[in-house]
């Protein structure tokens, strides 16, 4: 099964959760198929390469129920609609500004019974609410995604990490990271995953 890369890390799983795991093969390859997304050859690899690396921030804050997590730049669902999976309890609002990655993000959830996910066409600077996490696998620079979403974050934190931007990244963060001149964490992926893709991969911290 194409769900066992997740059950090596992830094995709490209920059955829900694997079944939900299991139909986001066929339904990316279906709507990828429509609406691409996914790069053609990458689509070979959704389990690793997007679904696993996504659940990457799950190793580093689990989030805890009610929680409200935004990704912005979610293009195909990533990393909102794994971590919605793993976490049916917190609420997840995955926006992007083209139209037609969200409704790829709306029938994907659609097809796997996720409930948790409010999927919008709109800009991060447009949203007036507020929450505990920013997640988001490198849209841009750290100092301009900074800029989006610092007004985002709530105030109050109540998980192990301060409210704060989730970011997942690879290769060398150092330089990118000293433009925005705030305080940083930065945790490597091998660290958890096995796989060669991780060697490079990384998530950024960065407390709001």
């Amino acid at each position: 099964m194409e769900t066992d890369i997740i059950l090596k890390y992830f094995s709490h799983l209920t059955d829900k959760q694997i079944s939900q795991f299991e139909s986001l093969g066929p339904l990316y390859k279906e709507w990828n198929g429509k609406i691409n997304v996914i790069s053609r050859k990458d689509i070979e690899n959704l389990y690793v390469n997007h679904i696993l690396h996504s659940l990457g921030i799950a190793k580093i804050v689990p989030f805890l129920p009610a929680a409200e997590i935004l990704d912005v730049g979610t293009g195909g669902g990533f990393p909102g609609i794994p971590l919605a999976i793993l976490f049916p309890e917190s609420k997840f609002t995955l926006v992007d500004s083209i139209g037609k990655k969200i409704t790829v993000v709306v029938e994907v959830c659609r097809g796997a019974g996720i409930t948790n996910v409010t999927a919008q066409q709109i800009r991060a600077e447009e949203l007036k609410h507020k929450y505990d996490f920013i997640v988001s696998r490198a849209v841009t620079r750290m100092s301009e995604f900074y800029g989006w979403v610092r007004n985002k974050v709530k105030d109050k934190s109540r998980h192990s990490l301060d409210n704060g931007i989730l970011y997942l990244k690879g290769g060398e963060v150092d330089e990118e990271m000293d433009e925005l001149k705030k305080p940083y964490s930065v945790y490597e992926l091998q660290t958890f995953f096995q796989e060669d893709f991780f060697a490079t991969k990384k998530v950024v911290y960065v407390p709001v």
